[in-house]
């Protein structure tokens, strides 16, 4: 059997029903629990780890990605990055909330669509 959403094969014996989907592991988990980008407990918990110089707040490869994106191109629509980094959509989606909990980047309207920067590159009016 596959799993309705990512269409990996599974055993049907690992398949978790959600609301009328068959899904794997993986997809279960992002289903109970969605990436959300606005967190004030996550956002606190990464500043106290940065500021206490732990290991424990390092970026992955991906969000390497999204961040050395966004230095070159300043400022970037979600699908272009998606399209251009080669990454699916709910990946995109959970190292982006990782990335603004670290302050690393963050979002904001122009011309009534929602485009990433780095967190301290200023903006132009």
């Amino acid at each position: 059997m596959n799993c309705d959403k990512c269409q990996t094969k599974i055993p049907e014996s690992e398949a978790h029903e959600h609301c009328g989907q068959s899904l794997c592991d993986d997809c279960y988990m992002d289903a109970l629990s969605p990436a959300r980008s606005c967190d004030p407990w996550a956002i606190h918990s990464a500043k106290r780890l940065e500021a206490s110089g732990s290991q424990g707040l390092q970026m992955n490869e991906t969000q390497l990605k999204i961040v050395d994106y966004l230095q070159n191109a300043g400022e970037a629509e979600p699908g272009a990055i998606c399209k251009d980094l080669q990454i699916s959509e709910d990946t995109f989606k959970r190292e982006t909330a990782a990335l603004r909990h670290m302050e690393k980047i963050r979002g904001r309207l122009k011309d009534g669509r929602v485009v990433l920067r780095l967190w301290e590159t200023e903006v132009e009016n």
